[in-house]
């Protein structure tokens, strides 16, 4: 399926123009293109080539008791209304998966438990995966999306958000050092929806999400929240898009990231669109980059493009650099060594993030997680 015949049309910005399910509508790329200038891809182990050897992963799903899950066919018609893929390793995972799994919370149902998605990788070849959710209207879930083990793995999710319903998404990224993960998360917004998404990713050689959200009525509302911590020679990538189509709805996007060690390298892309229709937006885009050691760099590329003169507000800032030596200091002064200084600098850094993962078990994993590496 072509642009021209695709179930949805495609932003107006330039790095998001083409939309299609078919991998041949994409060329390979070849690392020139700006949508892929910063992914280093003889990492990618063919995933952009559709070289990679077959492999598989092992899916499990623990549900609470209000939700539905299926595992289905590619012929499932409830599988790519919200999303079209916009590059190749997108596409090549669409066309590649085998089942898909399909998370159904019903109308007006609160779920009592979070339902945990756990992605365990083999390390035998590339796998592609397939995940959709769906709030039917008035509905409320949590979501978790866990990710370990050691895997070449592509996939997309569809957050499919019903009228008035509200979504909360924490995806984490714990694979082995040498695991390759590319994946599209797509959240669409029904009216008055609202949706929050928290991103945690820590692990793997090279991992490239790429978070968007678009809208189909007035009133949705989405916050995407995330935190990185990158080590030496990793490539933590993350390239987000939030389109406005309709008016009166709410974005915010907000990552931090850490970086240490030698060849340690974060992308942080946040495109937002304003189309003319959309007039009353509400959004802003921030990003901060802390750089913790010689030898680690953080790219950072906010984007607003903006077609309406009628909007509430919009906004970007980013910002990257080292540990502010004034902080440190004041903490020295009063008689804590310079490793605890430094440690309690970076933990304030994160520590607003923290607070949004509602769940406390889970708080707590991520934030051992960060004091983790801040071991290293």
């Amino acid at each position: 399926m072509g642009l021209e015949t695709a179930s949805q049309t495609g932003p107006l910005s330039t790095l998001h123009r083409k939309a299609s399910f078919d991998v041949a509508d994409f060329p390979v790329p070849t690392g020139r293109e700006e949508e892929w200038r910063f992914t280093p891809l003889s990492r990618l182990k063919g995933l952009h080539t559709g070289a990679a050897a077959s492999g598989g992963v092992v899916v499990r799903v623990d549900a609470a008791p209000e939700v539905t899950v299926e595992t289905v066919g590619r012929d499932d018609e409830r599988l790519g209304r919200a999303y079209v893929p916009a590059d190749r390793v997108s596409a090549q995972a669409y066309s590649a998966f085998e089942k898909a799994t399909v998370i159904t919370v019903p109308r007006e149902a609160v779920a009592s438990a979070p339902t945990v998605v756990t992605v365990t990788g083999s390390g035998d070849g590339a796998a592609y995966g397939h995940t959709l959710v769906r709030l039917e209207p008035m509905a409320e879930a949590v979501v978790v999306l866990e990710h370990q083990g050691s895997a070449v793995y592509a996939d997309n999710v569809e957050f499919v958000v019903g009228e008035g319903a509200t979504l909360k998404v924490v995806s984490l990224q714990e694979w082995d050092d040498d695991a390759v993960h590319v994946s599209h998360h797509h959240a669409l917004l029904a009216k008055d929806a609202t949706f929050r998404s928290f991103v945690v990713t820590l692990g793997g050689d090279l991992v490239r999400l790429s978070p968007s959200v678009s809208y189909e009525g007035p009133g949705g509302d989405a916050d995407l929240t995330g935190l990185y911590f990158v080590d030496a020679g990793q490539h933590l990538e993350h390239r987000l898009l939030v389109d406005h189509s309709t008016p009166n709805c709410r974005s915010n996007v907000v990552y931090k990231g850490a970086l240490q060690g030698e060849d340690a390298h974060a992308v942080w892309i946040g495109d937002v669109i304003i189309r003319v229709e959309a007039e009353g937006t509400d959004t802003y885009e921030l990003n901060r980059n802390l750089l913790l050691t010689d030898g680690a760099r953080a790219d950072s590329v906010p984007n607003l493009e903006i077609l309406t003169g009628e909007v509430a507000g919009a906004g970007h800032a980013s910002a990257s650099g080292r540990l502010d030596d004034e902080h440190i200091f004041y903490l020295q002064a009063r008689g804590i060594p310079f490793e605890e200084a430094r440690r309690l600098v970076i933990r304030g850094f994160f520590k607003q993030l923290l607070e949004k993962i509602e769940l406390d078990e889970l708080r707590q994993r991520v934030f051992a997680k960060v004091e983790a590496e801040l071991e290293k």
